[in-house]
């Protein structure tokens, strides 16, 4: 379990940089997939050193991996690190609308019973 937290934290944390995400969602539209990092850098305005940087925590956090062609190593994504994110934001947003079920559900009765009081003043 801690294993997997691990990743998890180095999967938010990766994609807490709004470039990263950007580069992530570039690949996911497959507008990028299978590039070079020096393609995958021209529409930044960072240098070339700087976008490696980034997809070196992104390949870190598990999201990317580098393949080798030639004298090329293209980006993939790893579209199974989204699995567990959405493993993991899953189980909560379960668990918050259990919650507002409870909530709706105590409401709804609260409601009912001022409805019962406020009929029993008017047919007294």
């Amino acid at each position: 379990m801690v294993e997997h937290e691990d990743r998890l934290s180095r999967v938010f944390a990766a994609l807490a940089d709004p470039t990263r995400r950007d580069i992530v969602a570039r690949l996911a539209a497959g507008e990028a997939e299978g590039v070079a990092v020096g393609e995958l850098a021209r529409p930044y305005d960072v240098s070339l050193q700087a976008v490696s940087k980034h997809i070196n925590v992104l390949e870190e956090a598990g999201l990317v991996r580098r393949s080798k062609d030639a004298q090329r190593r293209p980006v993939h994504l790893e579209a199974e690190v989204f699995d567990l994110m959405t493993k993991w934001i899953e189980r909560y947003r379960t668990q918050a609308e259990e919650r507002y079920r409870r909530l709706d559900a105590l409401l709804d009765r609260m409601q009912d019973r001022t409805d019962d009081r406020n009929q029993a003043e008017g047919a007294g």
